[in-house]
């Protein structure tokens, strides 16, 4: 059972100095400091601590005689970064994440379950019109996962 959960759309923009601001909701769950790395799909992830640790736990259990998982940890790991809140509920976003995820200003942040996803807006709208749900409706359902 999962401890918390990130769902919902909110519509934000970065400003000159690279801050963002996390919705309330968000806030609630992830708590005053967390991680922001990048993500698989050319966006950010955030992860509140214990998420974090989780997979930080999960990590540690593979492998690292493998390249691609040594590879995986370092993609994960290695530009990984601990965020604080300011006081107006916003993290500063480096250049090295904007630049990763091609972030200028307006952004999408996408609650996924046990993670937020910080996307371009302009990616994230591309992204979302090239898939086709029917057709991963029926792999789900293939692999007895629908609902």
């Amino acid at each position: 059972m999962m401890a918390i959960g990130f769902m919902g759309e909110y519509n934000h923009t970065v400003d000159a100095k690279g801050r963002l601001i996390i919705p309330a909701t968000y806030r609630e769950k992830l708590g005053e400091r967390f991680v922001v790395t990048k993500g698989i799909d050319d966006c950010l992830v955030v992860y509140a601590m214990e998420q974090w640790e989780e997979l930080l736990e999960k990590l540690s259990q593979i492998s690292m005689t493998r390249q691609t998982n040594r590879n995986f940890n370092r993609f994960m790991l290695g530009k990984a970064g601990e965020v604080e809140l300011d006081s107006h509920g916003r993290i500063l976003l480096n250049t090295a994440f904007r630049e990763y995820a091609q972030i200028e200003k307006d952004v999408v942040l996408v609650g996924a379950g046990k993670y937020i996803e910080i996307w371009a807006k302009d990616k994230y709208e591309e992204m979302m019109n090239g898939l086709d749900i029917s057709a991963i409706a029926d792999e789900l359902d293939a692999a007895g996962i629908m609902i």
